[in-house]
């Protein structure tokens, strides 16, 4: 219960320690993103369209590559995110390279504490609502910020990956939000041999959870898909089967590793 309850501050300091590292990874290949790399997978872009000229909220921003990519394509985008040492490194590379991104250090729940826009759509992607206790509450801050009509965008890791054990190799973890799931680990997915070890407080969300709470605050969906592969070398025992994309080498395209949904607010 501790833990639960401290969530925040546990959360924030696995974050602030990984950043760093994450800046100087070959995963985020942030040289190759001053050059000019769009860091938006072609499932984001796919699910986001056109998005020139359109104002974004992107929840959950880590140091910023996707809020700036959208930048670079037009958008006036707004990126989120708790951990301070990420939204400093946000804000420094906004600057360095000459991008009107917006950056906000807030948790997500107090967000309109900190803002006060309203915006033609919200995303969010890869790695997101595990950290967030409160599906409701979440639902309700995206309905917030929406203007009536907008669109809500969401790509992540399915949730079946979550119910694994590190390795992939055994279920340990309900497919369903039963309770909190506090882990010790070293590393980060960025580099697994990175000399750090964070604690991490995270849920487990099903399908049916999220979309059930978006239709009842009124969202109508408008597209939903679930993909056999990722397109990201981020868990252990992964395979590129091709070019930038990857399933866990054991389990092949048995499960569903990603799943991504577009969502429109009501007009009222």
């Amino acid at each position: 219960m501790k833990h639960e309850e401290n969530y925040l501050d546990i959360n924030r300091d696995s974050w602030n320690k990984r950043v760093e590292t994450h800046l100087h990874s070959a995963f985020y290949d942030l040289q190759g993103f001053k050059a000019g790399r769009n860091s938006l997978t072609a499932i984001e872009l796919e699910f986001l369209g056109d998005v020139h000229e359109k104002k974004i909220l992107h929840l959950q921003c880590h140091f910023g590559q996707e809020t700036m990519s959208l930048s670079r394509m037009g958008a006036i985008s707004t990126g989120v995110d708790l951990s301070d040492k990420a939204i400093d490194a946000a804000l420094a590379l906004a600057s360095e390279l000459g991008l009107s991104s917006k950056f906000i250090c807030a948790d997500l729940y107090s967000l309109p504490q900190h803002l006060e826009e309203r915006f033609d759509c919200v995303y969010t992607s890869f790695g997101t609502i595990g950290w967030l206790p409160d599906i409701e509450k979440w639902v309700q801050i995206i309905k917030h910020f929406l203007k009536p009509g907008g669109s809500f965008v969401f790509v992540d890791f399915h949730p079946v990956i979550w119910m694994f054990d590190d390795n992939l190799e055994k279920i340990i973890y309900s497919y369903f939000q039963r309770e909190a799931i506090v882990e010790e680990e070293t590393g980060t997915y960025a580099d697994p041999q990175a000399p750090f070890g964070t604690t991490t407080v995270t849920w487990n969300h099903s399908l049916s959870q999220v979309l059930n709470t978006l239709l009842a605050a009124g969202f109508q969906l408008e597209k939903f898909k679930e993909y056999e592969s990722s397109p990201f070398n981020c868990f252990r025992n992964m395979e590129e089967i091709s070019p930038g994309q990857f399933q866990i080498r054991h389990l092949k395209d048995k499960l569903p590793m990603v799943y991504a949904l577009r969502a429109r607010r009501s007009e009222e």
